[in-house]
């Protein structure tokens, strides 16, 4: 019998207000961290603007104009009351351009990467996973078991390296780097973005299939998957409708719990493969000492990271029924 539509609302809301109340505290603290950890890098932005050679009136005028000649818990209080009264997270020290406007501006290409790195890592972990599930122990089990973790071994950048010189330069199917050009093809863009996502799929599949695995084998042992074979369901419908739909939601949970690797991820790969995204802005500022900009990124990713885990657990609190009478 299918729940009320109110029992569903009540359901959804209830899982918004429970991870609400566990992440946004998280998120300050993300942001807080990062603001004074940026303070402990030596470097003055000032002399990162003016130059070695500027004077120390000139590099004190600059200071109190940024306003860094104030003490660090007024810097503080200054951005984080900004952030919560007017969602204004500054200007980038550098350029003077609104850091909100730049991260938004870079935010469509980082975006894309994620999303499409999202359905490749699914389109890898399922497959593989239902794999090694059908006969557990067998050839296909071992190799889904032992071959994944290979690039869960490697880091980030040097397996973009790996499929830049493998499918870019050798094979030629895709872009070395970059994403597309003015008058390009208008698939060109989604091609240079294969390779980034696939990188990053690689490097956060292998714990996916191993969850997945095992969820899997914990399923079709339950007495619901026999009934279902004495009523002669043909096996691939009950791989796919029922046992794959029991194990899901553990697989969803963990794979809301790894986003932040995921975003993190893609930061990284897009410095690898010369795409013009959040991961260039981030560490083009952090080189140049732009704190508001390094600031800016990390919380719109903090925020990120709340709305996808937000999303994943009113989406879980949907499908199980046994969730929606959590308090």
């Amino acid at each position: 019998m299918s729940a009320a539509p109110g029992s569903l609302t009540r359901a959804a809301l209830g899982a918004a207000l429970r991870v609400a109340g566990t992440v946004l505290p998280v998120m300050l603290g993300v942001v807080t961290a990062v603001f004074f950890l940026l303070r402990l890098v030596p470097g003055d932005p000032a002399v990162m603007i003016l130059g070695d050679r500027a004077t120390p009136q000139a590099l004190a005028e600059l200071r109190a104009e940024l306003g860094l000649d104030a003490p660090l818990w007024r810097q503080y209080v200054d951005f984080v009351g900004g952030v919560l009264t007017r969602g204004d997270t500054g200007d980038s020290l550098v350029t003077g351009v609104p850091t909100a406007e730049l991260v938004l501006s870079r935010a469509p290409v980082s975006l894309g990467i994620v999303a499409l790195a999202l359905v490749l890592v699914l389109a890898i972990a399922v497959p593989l996973a239902l794999a090694a599930a059908n006969r557990p122990g067998g050839w296909a089990d071992q190799l889904v078991r032992i071959v994944p973790t290979i690039t869960l071994g490697m880091p980030l950048f040097w397996i973009g390296l790996l499929l830049i010189i493998v499918f870019a330069v050798n094979l030629g199917w895709f872009p070395v780097g970059g994403v597309g050009s003015p008058g390009s093809a208008p698939l060109e863009p989604l091609r240079s973005l294969v390779l980034p996502a696939l990188a990053v799929a690689l490097g956060m599949a292998p714990p996916l299939i191993r969850s997945l695995r095992a969820q899997l084998l914990e399923v079709i042992e339950a007495e619901f998957v026999t009934t279902l074979r004495a009523a002669r369901i043909p096996e691939h419908q009950i791989r796919w409708r029922h046992v794959l739909r029991g194990a899901a939601l553990p697989t969803l949970n963990l794979l809301s719990v790894n986003l932040a690797y995921l975003i993190g991820g893609t930061l990284v790969v897009e410095k690898v493969f010369g795409i013009n995204g959040l991961g260039t802005l981030l560490f083009q500022s952090i080189s140049s000492r732009d704190f508001p900009v390094v600031q800016a990124v990390a919380l719109y990713c903090a925020i990120l990271v709340v709305l996808v885990t937000l999303a994943a657990r009113v989406l879980s609190a949907l499908i199980d029924p046994r969730l929606r009478g959590a308090r």
